[in-house]
């Protein structure tokens, strides 16, 4: 409701185009009476290109009528009588359109609230005053480019104007000509009068002659020049169409591709195409129009002859055009759903294809086919060189047929690929070091249609965003980092699909951060501290200031092919590992400021020494791919005195699949305060599990002496309520401790895991084990 109310209260141009969304497809009366109910419901939840979610859109269109008739019943009295016949015929006639294809209503009403939501926020940020510098520019932009639309429009107009003109004035001209032509024919026929009779009248009809034939002199000099005028009227208008069509084209539209580009590195969504095919719309059909006089114009000269240039200028104009509205056609046709960058052979994938011109130029009257293949690198380029005629493939796509459709409620043209599956990929000879998980392929969807009546035939292509092929979920992360490195360092307009291979490292800093916010889900992404974590590991550096790494630069084979020194895995293998660790089971804590991450064992050290006995922090293990560990400061148990920091084995994604850290923090009595100073149940005790049986951790029954450590999870005691109760407590010594001072929880014993596989055996067998 509160979008509608909102909704109303827009003017001018924007009431305008929110009028446009409603029609007979979807009256505005029904949006209006029933307002509360359309926002209440959860349209974004169905799958628009899933067939299974037809019966979930059913039930909305069920409930969208009920709620009609219902509505209507409920008015009464002399001024609700109109009102209960209004909305009682919009219920039967929505119920008619869409009861057969009900994922249609549901994507028109996702339509129409998403259009309203962006019109709302676009008239708030104008209204404002104190919008951001981008959304101004923004704002600017459009105003411009409406404006220009609105001097096409003027332009072709008074062309429109001129072109009746003229032929108005050749009309009459033709008409004196003949006048002329019966003239001279009665001239002719003279010979057979007498004399006398001959003379007057020869006079008469010579005068008359000269008069005609000077006014066609006149006229045919007056005709040239108005063709020559608006011949120059419909060059500056195809200056124009072209000025228009360049901004739309090679800024707005590629803008719009290069942040879909980077919404594959979780960049923000690119946003949706209304604006863009309505502009798109709009030129086409000034294109149509101004190519429609020149062909008049043609027509024109044709019927009437005159000495001059005209026909060659025409020709030229109607040449030139043509060519304007081929590569509107031919540039509009756009991939809306990227297929997956990542494709995994024999996995069912999606894609979808759009024609942004489509219903404008009534493509939709005959839908054409769109066929998909999957080709190399080399053969995009091919592709777009003009050297191959013919789509030759480099593997081969199962259901790759698809027949475009006309969504009458939102005017658009698209094809749906909904259960595409890679069969197979014949790869090509590799370069060098590159592996399979740099060989890039990508997705050519192509079609064939005409517009005009088969007057203009085009046979439009366009290129998916790279795609990698794998055939193992191993080779996952790998192919990411291809995908990551090309979606944010590609140039637009690039031959396929160069990149460069060293990058300034802020710019991979951006695109690092990027992907880290939208793996969390979170504002809170890499600060700059995590960032020169990251520039420490990635260049083997010891600095802490953030200005030495501005200028350097990171190659690709640094990001992820060699190794880092001492490693088995790159930098890139290392932060993904952390990614996926952070999103499968930690990113609640990442999110509640909980997990430092991106500190080294040093710097940890240094921090806690300076704390009270249990205080502790989280940082991801340098020696383990997504692994992170617990390092907490303590009294030396051998040493009474001395305090350490101690830092257990790092856990990964197997060990919270077990167990959570929010409940592995609390099985450990020792850990006090998580770093600075905040009692670690005020941090972590909302993410507790409760517990299904009665069973604590607890510290050992003999009393510790002096010195002796009470907070390690090695110490840590299981008791559980049951008559046969059982306690494990190992002794601490130095053989628990690694080279680098890191608890062996393998080599020793994790008490935590061996009661947590306890408690998952049968209860009879556990207890029966025990007594023997």
């Amino acid at each position: 409701m509160a979008m509608w109310i909102q909704a109303q209260q827009l003017q001018g141009e924007a009431l305008h185009q929110m009028q446009a969304l409603y029609g007979q497809h979807f009256p505005i009366e029904v949006r209006h009476y029933l307002a509360q109910w359309i926002e209440s419901q959860l349209w974004d939840s169905v799958e628009l290109d899933n067939p299974a979610e037809e019966a979930k859109a059913k039930r909305l269109l069920d409930n969208l009528v009920a709620e009609l008739q219902r509505k209507a019943q409920l008015q009464g009295g002399e001024d609700g009588f109109l009102l209960k016949i209004k909305l009682g015929h919009y219920a039967s006639q929505l119920k008619s359109t869409y009861d057969r294809c009900p994922l249609e209503l549901v994507r028109c009403i996702k339509h129409i609230l998403h259009s309203e939501q962006r019109l709302v926020q676009e008239a708030t940020n104008a209204s404002s005053g104190n919008g951001n510098q981008a959304m101004d520019s923004l704002s600017q932009r459009h105003q411009q480019i409406n404006q220009a639309f609105e001097e096409l429009r003027l332009a072709t107009q008074e062309t429109e104007n001129e072109l009746r003109k003229l032929q108005h004035s050749q009309e009459y001209f033709i008409i004196q000509y003949q006048e002329n032509l019966r003239i001279q024919a009665q001239l002719s026929s003279l010979s057979s009068l007498p004399p006398a009779e001959r003379t007057q009248r020869e006079t008469t009809l010579q005068s008359k002659r000269a008069t005609v034939e000077a006014w066609l002199t006149r006229e045919a000099t007056t005709l040239q020049k108005y063709r020559l005028d608006l011949s120059e009227q419909h060059q500056k208008t195809l200056g124009l169409l072209r000025k228009q069509q360049t901004l739309i084209l090679d800024e707005e539209l590629i803008q719009w591709k290069r942040r879909q580009q980077l919404a594959g590195n979780g960049g923000p969504h690119e946003g949706g195409l209304d604006v863009l095919q309505s502009w798109c719309e709009k030129l086409a059909d000034l294109i149509w129009q101004n190519r429609q006089q020149i062909r008049r114009c043609e027509h024109l000269t044709q019927q009437l002859p005159l000495p001059g240039p005209m026909e060659e200028l025409l020709s030229k104009l109607n040449s030139d055009i043509t060519d304007v509205i081929s590569a509107l056609v031919t540039s509009t046709f756009i991939i809306e759903k990227q297929p997956p960058q990542v494709l995994k052979t024999q996995t069912k994938f999606a894609a979808t294809v759009r024609l942004l011109v489509g219903g404008k130029l009534n493509v939709h009257m005959n839908p054409p086919q769109v066929k998909a293949v999957i080709v190399s690198e080399q053969q995009a380029k091919a592709l777009l060189k003009n050297e191959s005629t013919h789509s030759e493939s480099s593997g081969e796509i199962l259901n790759n047929n698809c027949v475009m459709e006309y969504h009458q409620a939102t005017g658009t043209l698209s094809a749906h690929f909904r259960n595409m599956s890679l069969k197979r990929i014949k790869r090509s000879d590799r370069r060098g070091a590159e592996s399979v998980t740099e060989e890039k392929f990508t997705v050519l969807f192509e079609s064939q249609f005409s517009v005009g009546g088969n007057e203009l035939v085009f046979h439009v292509k366009t290129l998916s965003l790279p795609v990698v092929v794998i055939v193992h979920g191993s080779q996952d992360n790998n192919a990411t980092a291809t995908v990551l490195w090309d979606n944010a360092f590609a140039e637009p307009g690039r031959v396929p699909f160069v990149v460069p291979d060293k990058v300034l490292w802020p710019q991979l800093c951006e695109a690092l951060d990027m992907k880290y916010k939208a793996e969390m889900h979170s504002g809170r992404g890499l600060s700059e501290d995590n960032l020169v974590f990251l520039a420490q590991k990635a260049f083997t550096n010891s600095s802490n200031n953030p200005e030495d790494y501005r200028t350097m630069t990171i190659s690709w084979a640094q990001f992820n092919r060699e190794s880092l020194p001492g490693r088995n895995f790159t930098f890139w293998q290392w932060f993904d590992g952390v990614v996926e660790l952070m999103k499968k089971h930690l990113k609640p804590h990442w999110n509640d400021g909980a997990i430092l991450g991106f500190v080294n064992k040093q710097q940890a050290q240094d921090m806690l020494m300076s704390k009270p006995n249990g205080t502790f922090l989280l940082r991801f293990s340098d020696s383990e791919i997504g692994g992170i560990t617990i390092a907490w400061v303590a009294e030396n148990p051998n040493k009474s005195g001395e305090r350490l920091v101690w830092n257990l084995l790092p856990y990964t994604t197997k060990d919270f699949s077990i167990r959570s850290l929010a409940d592995r923090i609390s099985d450990l009595n020792h850990l006090l305060f998580l770093y600075p100073d905040r009692p670690k149940d005020e941090v972590f005790a909302k993410y507790y599990t409760p517990p299904l049986c009665m069973y604590q951790f607890t510290t050992p029954n003999p009393e510790p002496s002096a010195g002796t450590p009470t907070f390690m999870e090695q110490t840590a005691s299981p008791s559980v309520s049951h008559p046969n109760n059982f306690s494990v407590y190992p002794s601490m010594n130095d053989t628990m401790l690694d080279a680098d001072g890191d608890f062996d929880l393998e080599d020793t014993m994790d008490v935590a895991r061996h009661v947590e596989e306890l408690l998952r055996r049968p209860m009879a067998n556990q207890w029966s084990s025990q007594q023997s």
